[in-house]
């Protein structure tokens, strides 16, 4: 049976006896990173270089920030609920961050048309500016994230990322219709 995954075996950490084995009936290739650990650990480094990249260029933004304002500028007018959710957030940890983006003048929230309960998000020409900043750094990072891969390679990896990511979307929703 193949490993669950692409890569070869690890290198034994430092200290490690090199004769070191897993406990009987335990596959080797099952403690290699798989494409869970993978993914992380990209997103993790990618997360960094942005961040340095930010400082470098004095964006003084959080990635927390960054990313929310991304998401309010693919779909102004969103509702605060809307955007926690699709960030991943508690709703006051959202309202936190934006009452700071807010302040910077980076946002603007106002009331929805039909429902004075509902606050929708609207990037500032300020916001918009800072947005255009940070696709740059993106970009950049992008670039050598990816740095030796053809075009093709780069869809191929984007389409392999988005059809997991809907795999999981569905698993995620028939779960919680069944709950």
């Amino acid at each position: 049976m193949a490993p669950p995954n692409d890569l070869g075996p690890a290198a034994p950490l430092a200290g490690t006896p090199a004769d070191a084995a897993p406990p009987a009936g335990l596959d080797p290739a099952a403690l290699q990173p798989n494409i869970g650990a993978m993914v992380h650990d990209v997103a993790r480094l990618i997360r960094r270089r942005f961040e340095r990249r930010a400082r470098q260029t004095g964006l003084a933004l959080t990635r927390h920030q960054a990313r929310t304002l991304l998401y309010i500028a693919r779909a102004e007018g969103l509702s605060q609920a809307a955007a926690a959710l699709q960030l991943d957030v508690e709703p006051i940890a959202l309202v936190r961050l934006l009452d700071r983006l807010h302040e910077e003048g980076l946002v603007d929230r106002r009331a929805h048309p039909t429902d004075r309960r509902v606050r929708t998000l609207w990037l500032t020409p300020l916001g918009w500016g800072v947005v255009e900043r940070v696709l740059r750094i993106n970009a950049e990072v992008r670039e050598e994230a990816c740095a030796g891969l053809g075009q093709e390679a780069r869809k191929a990896l984007m389409a392999a990322l988005a059809h997991i990511k809907c795999n999981l979307t569905l698993v995620d929703e028939e779960t919680v219709a069944a709950e």
